[in-house]
């Protein structure tokens, strides 16, 4: 398969992926959630131990924002927050799963 390089990057679709999913922790974040189907900030907090609070809840914004995870807020004391895959979030699982499949594959390798 031969991949043709687009002219006008604005409308590469490679760039459209890598920004929506792209960054440290989004796609543990994704691969987290395709795995527990809703999870609470802080239960996503103790699965991914050394992110920051700020920063698991930009990179959640940015996946709302990009329509690839469902936040519901409960107006409850004290507050709880679950989020979820969407439709569109719940389409990467086929490339969850090669993601898992290619790091099983390589881990041991040198």
């Amino acid at each position: 398969m031969e991949i043709e390089p687009l002219e006008n990057c604005s409308t590469c679709p490679v760039e459209f992926a890598v920004n929506a999913i792209g960054g440290k922790w989004k796609i543990l974040i994704l691969y987290h959630l395709l795995n527990k189907d809703i999870i609470r900030f802080n239960e996503l907090q103790k699965l991914l131990s050394t992110v920051t609070h700020r920063t698991l809840t930009r990179q959640l914004r940015e996946l709302e924002e990009g329509g690839l995870v469902s936040r519901v807020a409960y107006a409850e004391m004290p507050p709880r927050v679950e989020y979820s895959l969407t439709d569109k979030g719940h389409s990467l699982t086929p490339i969850l799963l090669q993601l898992q499949n290619w790091g099983l594959q390589h881990m041991q390798a040198p």
